[in-house]
Formats: C-alpha cells, structure tokens, sequence
C-alpha cells in the first residue's frame, strides 16, 4: 500500500531510502494520503489486543491428555517444559509484555524518532512486530514457551511502541488545524486492530487446524507476512511537511487561550516540568479504570445479570448448570465486542470534539461523566437494567479510547509540536503503568471480596465501582491543576530554526503551502483509504454481528 510515490528531487544523492530527508512532501502532495499510512501500521500491531485469542488453542497444543508431572508446573518450568501444555496464565503474560514493552520502548526511542522520522520508525516496527511474531511461530512448532515471550512479548512489544508513535507527530504537523481529529484517526486503527485481527486469526486456525496441530504457528506466519506487507505500505506512505508549511488558506487562530502555545519545548527539558507529570497522571488514572473494567468485562456481565442474561432472572451465577454457563458465556463475549466498538468510536468522537471545545475540557468530562457513571453502575445493576448498564460501560470505554487520541493534541498545545512524538512516547509509561495498576486492583478487589463470602452479583463490583470512581477524582484533580508552560521551558527562535534546517532546505521559499497538502478524496487517496476502511468495516460487521446476541 505504498501511497505516495518515492521521488526525492532536490536532495542529495547520499541520502538513504529511509532517511528523515528523503520523505519532505514535494508540491502537489495530498495531506489526506498520511492518515491511511498510519492506520495500516496501527491496525496491524492493534492485534496486541487480540492475542487472547490463542490462548486456548495453544493450552491444548499437545492434545488432551497430559502426564500427571505436569500438574506441578510452575512459572519456570512452564517457560522451558516441551511435553506439557501451557497454562492460560502463563501464555497471558505474553499480554502483559506487550504493554509494558510498548511504553518502556516509545519512552527510550522517541527522541531517535524525531531525529530518524517516521519512515524508519515503521521500518523498524514492522521488523520487529512481525519478525517477533516469527519468532513466537517457532516457539509454538518447537513448545518453547520463553521464545514465545521473547518473540511476540520483547521483540513484538518493541514494535508496539515504535509503530504506536510513529505518526503522532507527523499527523500534528500536518494536520494543525485538527490536530485531535488527526490523532483520532490513526490512534483508532489501534483499537481496531482486534476486531480485523481475532476474527482473521479464528479463520486461519480453522483453516490450518489437523489432528495434530492446532493451526497457531501456520496462523502466526500467515498474518506476520499480511502485516509486514501493510506495515511497509504506510511506512513508506508516511510524509512530513518541510518546516514552515501550513493548509492553503488557513492562517493560525488568535488563541484566545493560553492552553495552546505557538512554540516549542526540547524533549530534554519536558520532563522536567510538573505539567508533563500532571498529564502523565492524568493519562494513567483514565486508563487504569477503563483498562480495569476492559479485563472484567465478561465475567462481569456473567455474574452481575446470570440467570437473566438467558430468560432465567430468577437464577444467580452459583444456580446456573454447565450448559447455562456456556450460554451466557457466549452473551458476555458479544459484551466484549460491543465495548470495542465504543473504544474505537470513542477515539475518533472524542478527539475530534477536543479539537472544538479544548484538550483540558475534555478531560474534564472524561473524568466528570466516568465518576457519576461508575457511581450508579451498582444502582443499574441492582435494578437489573441490562441495556442501561451496557450503555453506562460503553460510554466509560469510549472515554477510554479517546483518553488515548486526545492525549497527544494536548501535548503538543503544551509542549509545541517539535518533539511531541518524543515526549508522547516518554508519556506512555504511563500506560505501561496502568497495564499494571488497573487489573491488579480491579482483580484483588474481586477476590478479597469472594474471600470475605460475598456472592457472585451486583455486590461482589460494588467496591471496584466505587474505587474506579475514586481514581477518577483522582484524575481530575490533577486535570483542573495544569496550567501553560513558564517562558523559560520555550526554546529560542534560533534554536528551533536550527532543528528545522533539514527540512527548511528542502522548500526554500515564503512561509506557506508551498502547493503541498492540497487536495481532498481524490483517486489516489480514495484507494489509500479504501485499503484500510475495507478491513476495519468488515471487522466492525463481525463484531456488531455477534454482539447482537446480547440483546437476542
């Protein structure tokens, strides 16, 4: 899906097919091409979402019957055990990886991304995503559960983090007068990795599935080629605007806030001020609820309605038989999918209305409308109101996800755009944080709850609601306190034209569109878009089609 071509008049032999400088946009370039570069890498490592879906395929890849031995396993000798099946428990911390690499890996190379530029970061991500995906296939044909990790979870999570940050800046500076729609788009394809990638993968293992083989690594092969071929089209799609460059006929507004600046902080100073620690606060207490209730969802449902889920409201969790069980199983899976679609929705609605009512604001009504929706979350489920509970939590993950696609418009009003990749990629520790912090809480509340003889229903969440809400005050709190940056973290004019002369260079010229980003859905663009809208549609028809059963 290369979709833009590759030329490079005006530069110097020396520079090489992934350099910063060889993707300056030349005139006649159409903004609208970037944002279908970025949702082809973010809709593949998006997958990351998804891996649950192997999971049991890969705890039965040895068949049914298994050594007595092997029900003393423990963490270690489950990573190097070749005659027993895995545990879910220890494939899931595959999962855990994947996030926590994803923040710790966009923290150290976001300050090569910015020197680098986009189109080398994807390069990398796509190595290192797909080729851990490799890797991971032959841990699975040779039941080597620590190359399973060191391939999908090490390697594939650092492309996690690079693929994740790689248009974030590049999509501000094009897009400066949407900069949350921008982000929007591309950080949505993130969210909708799963629903493309868990029906794909279900398919393939049909597929690849004998006798003796559960189909995974025939599986992990197959989507590493599809993503490596998609991974590459949007890292050579990407394109940067030369320094200077803004939309034909739009000028920068007289901001009649002081929340958004019209300058520039280095990436060596950003976090050393107390509003990049306030932000990062405030990205980690929304993602730690929404992530809690992401992780809990099914069972939830389950344990919270039962009986009603089936036509049966008269019968509790305990009450229910095996066959019942599997019944609302599959009810609280459609749950699931549903919620998915209100993550994604939520990433382009949300930051797209940033860009109208301000970055802080609407922060304030994440955490505003999630406290009062957690708080009557117990009310709702006492009264046994399935659609408005399932409404409640749709809205809670929508802000979830557009948590995700608003924080980095609000950096760059804070922060200027120069390193806003950088200091978003340093921010996401924050999430990595959050992997941690929010299931850990959500699931010890759980069990102290089922220890201390409280019955599977509405009661066993009531604390977690209350508790999720608390974090939410929390958060903002530490919204309300950020304020625009001192003088003295700004960087001189002189300083910032010299970071830009690279690309300054390449469009000598009057500060302007220099005939670049022109252009709306044209041909070109029009099949760029088709490229990733056709997959993600049928991804969200998959999903719709078997939430439906929540309500059937």
């Amino acid at each position: 899906m290369a979709i833009a071509d590759t030329t490079n008049e005006g530069l110097t032999g020396n520079v090489g097919l992934l350099d910063r400088e060889r993707i300056i946009a030349k005139p006649g370039f159409n903004r609208w091409l970037v944002p279908p570069a970025a949702l082809a890498i973010h809709l593949c490592i998006g997958m990351a979402y998804g891996f649950s879906v192997f999971w049991l395929p890969l705890s039965r890849a040895l068949g049914t019957t298994q050594d007595p031995s092997c029900t003393s396993l423990n963490l270690i000798s489950a990573l190097f055990t070749t005659s027993c099946n895995w545990r879910v428990a220890d494939l899931g911390w595959i999962y855990t990886l994947f996030f926590v690499l994803l923040g710790c890996s966009a923290a150290i190379w976001g300050g090569w991304l910015e020197r680098v530029g986009p189109r080398k970061a994807g390069f990398v991500s796509a190595c290192c995503w797909c080729g851990g995906i490799i890797v991971a296939a032959i841990g699975v044909m040779t039941h080597q559960l620590w190359l399973m990790w060191i391939g999908a979870g090490v390697i594939g999570g650092v492309g996690l983090g690079l693929g994740y940050i790689s248009p974030v800046s590049t999509l501000i500076k094009w897009f400066p007068d949407r900069r949350g729609m921008a982000t929007g788009m591309a950080i949505m394809g993130f969210g909708g990795g799963a629903m493309i990638g868990a029906p794909l993968a279900n398919l393939l293992m049909n597929y690849f599935k004998t006798g003796t083989s559960v189909g995974v690594w025939q599986t992990f092969i197959c989507m590493a080629v599809i993503y490596f071929c998609f991974m590459m089209g949007g890292a050579f799609g990407y394109r940067i605007p030369p320094a200077g460059w803004r939309p034909e006929g739009w000028t920068p507004p007289v901001s009649k806030t002081t929340m958004i600046t019209t300058r520039h902080v280095h990436l060596r100073d950003a976090h050393k001020t107390k509003q990049f620690w306030l932000i990062w606060a405030v990205l980690c207490l929304n993602v730690s609820a929404g992530i809690g209730v992401i992780g809990m969802a099914s069972p939830m449902l389950q344990e919270i309605f039962a009986g009603s889920l089936i036509g049966l409201p008269n019968l509790t969790f305990s009450q229910l038989d095996a066959s019942q069980k599997a019944q609302i199983a599959t009810i609280a899976a459609g749950f699931a999918g549903l919620l998915s679609l209100f993550n994604i929705g939520g990433r382009f609605f949300w930051a797209s209305l940033s860009d109208k009512i301000g970055r802080k604001n609407t922060y304030y009504t994440f955490f505003v409308l999630g406290i009062v929706l957690y708080a009557l979350a117990p009310t709702l489920a006492d009264m046994g109101n399935k659609a408005l509970f399932v409404l409640a939590f749709g809205i809670i993950l929508s802000m979830y996800g557009g948590g995700f696609a608003t924080i980095p418009a609000y950096l760059a009003d804070i922060f200027g755009t120069q390193f806003v990749g950088a200091i978003h990629g340093r921010l996401l520790t924050a999430w990595a944080t959050a992997g941690i912090l929010g299931p850990v809480v959500v699931n010890y509340i759980r069990e102290a709850q089922l220890t201390a003889g409280v019955p599977a229903g509405p009661a066993l969440y009531t604390g977690t609601m209350y508790i999720l809400a608390g974090m939410l005050v929390l958060g903002l709190v530490a919204n309300s306190l950020v304020r625009p940056l001192a003088d003295k973290w700004f960087m001189s004019d002189h300083e910032v034209a010299s970071l830009q002369a690279k690309t300054a260079a390449a469009n000598a010229g009057p500060t302007g569109s220099f005939g670049i980003g022109t252009g709306g859905l044209d041909a070109k663009a029009a099949i760029a878009w088709a490229v990733v809208g056709i997959p993600l549609l049928w991804g969200v028809w998959v999903t719709l089609r078997s939430s439906l059963v929540l309500f059937g």
